[in-house]
């Protein structure tokens, strides 16, 4: 745990993050300086939640002068790693770190940390309702769960709160993790595809981000019987049917936990589906803990998020009737092949997440229906080849909006006769993309917003892109 008692930090980036962190190290004695690329007039929201606290402001850019005196610079998660600003401290040997490594330094209870290009924020719901249910069930672990990270309210801003007993489970994206040098106990990687070209350039860096969350655990195999001891535990669990995930195994410092389809071979532990239930191995006995019917949410993609959250659980000694329990009420998280509403003898899905054509192809697969594919936004450097393919075979009507129309556009080609897709529409935005959907939707249709981009060339971030669309949605009549 450091000392912030009168070290200067610069925080960069006034959004939630930088805002819960500037308060944490104001009260740990800290000089604080916020600073943000916007002009001051774009932050009033933000210097109003600090107004009570003496922190300096620099708005409108980031000069090299503020790391004159500088004890550390903390970066916010989307800020670029390439900043001349944090390339000029790293030159100056001034430690860099952010607000989640910060609170991993500080937190007295386990932590599970949870990581994947796709899936990660509905694993880490998953695993905090099976951890609520473990704790109803009068267990002495843990007394309270605590869900944040990279969704939610930044974590450090509850860290006065947190005991030993309790447990967090944590979201952690590439971004948060490429400046971190702190890992926690328990250790997922769901799944490393092409995403984020845009800020980590190639997969060997975006790869490396993501692996840090392995790196710094706790070096030496830990005994079978600590498994179930969240004090004395660690693992490291990995998407098996990841080529790049599973690849990473030899570079566990914990015991490897295994999460896929099949029980391939009994060298690790882990959870996987036999004969319609899913089922753990722990190393000695396979055992059953749901029926893969009960499972609310839809998808391939989904049942192994399902899986992935039961070894972890599994491995930091929760219940079996705590899997089962959490799994089976959880309905999916907002702006997740989300359903919206039934219009026009259509069921209408919110898929505003998918930023990446991996997760688009993903909430394809996961319906048979016909389907009205609403894709575009902003794109990140990926390439579309694959999500074309798909669309060719699943998708009936394609409508196209945003930046990066024209470029998927491309991809996919220009309708067939006879073949899919059967009809191709650009639209210059999504709300002129949903009103092109509701004009073409048949009965038994599914329309799904799964874009494949980010939303940036529209709207501020991916939730907002979707509570647009659920409000479009709900207003067709």
């Amino acid at each position: 745990m450091r000392n912030w008692q009168g070290q200067k930090v610069v925080i960069i980036g006034a959004a939630r993050q930088g805002i819960a962190l500037a308060r944490y190290l104001v009260a740990a004695g800290a000089r604080v300086i916020l600073n943000d690329q916007l002009p001051a007039s774009q932050l009033q929201s933000a210097q109003q939640a600090l107004a009570d606290l003496s922190i300096e402001w620099v708005c409108g850019g980031h000069p090299l002068s503020l790391l004159e005196g500088t004890d550390c610079v903390c970066p916010s998660g989307g800020v670029p790693f390439d900043l001349p600003l944090l390339e000029e401290a790293r030159q100056r040997g001034i430690a860099i770190t952010n607000d989640s490594q910060i609170f991993l330094e500080c937190v007295p209870c386990p932590v599970i940390g949870i990581t994947g290009s796709a899936g990660k924020t509905t694993t880490t719901m998953l695993v905090g309702r099976i951890a609520e249910h473990a704790g109803q069930q009068g267990a002495p672990f843990p007394r309270r769960v605590w869900v944040g990270g990279n969704i939610g309210n930044p974590l450090i801003a509850s860290l006065g709160e947190i005991s030993q007993d309790d447990l967090v489970v944590m979201e952690l994206s590439s971004f948060q993790l490429e400046v971190m040098t702190i890992s926690p106990q328990f250790a997922v990687i769901l799944n490393i595809t092409p995403n984020h070209l845009d800020r980590h350039k190639t997969m060997a860096a975006y790869t490396a981000a993501k692996a840090r969350l392995l790196d710094f655990q706790p070096r030496g195999s830990q005994p079978m019987e600590t498994w179930g001891n969240p004090a004395k535990a660690c693992a490291a669990v990995l998407g098996r049917e990841d080529s790049i995930a599973w690849g990473l195994v030899e570079r566990a410092h914990c015991p490897v936990w295994f999460f896929g389809h099949d029980l391939v071979d009994r060298q690790f532990p882990g959870a996987f589906v036999s004969e319609g239930w899913v089922c753990i191995w722990n190393g000695t006995d396979v055992s059953r803990v749901m029926p893969v019917s009960e499972i609310q949410l839809r998808g391939r993609h989904n049942l192994l998020n399902v899986l992935a959250a039961c070894a972890v659980s599994a491995a930091a000694g929760l219940s079996f009737e705590a899997m089962r329990r959490g799994i089976s009420s959880f309905n999916g998280a907002p702006h997740r092949l989300e359903f919206v509403r039934s219009w026009g003898g259509a069921r209408w899905y919110n898929d505003s997440i998918a930023t990446a054509p991996e997760r688009s192809m993903a909430a394809l697969r996961s319906f048979d229906e016909p389907i009205v594919l609403l894709a575009g936004g902003r794109d990140k450097d990926l390439p579309w080849d694959d999500f074309a393919r798909l669309v060719r075979q699943r998708v009936d009507h394609l409508i196209l909006f945003g930046e990066c129309a024209e470029k998927i556009h491309k991809a996919v080609g220009d309708p067939l006769p006879g073949e899919r897709p059967f009809t191709l529409a650009v639209c210059k935005d999504l709300y002129s993309a949903v009103q092109q959907a509701a004009r073409i939707v048949e009965s038994g249709d599914v329309v799904l917003l799964s874009p494949g981009g980010t939303s940036f060339d529209e709207f501020r971030d991916f939730e907002a892109r979707g509570e647009a669309f659920r409000k479009w949605v709900q207003e067709l009549s």
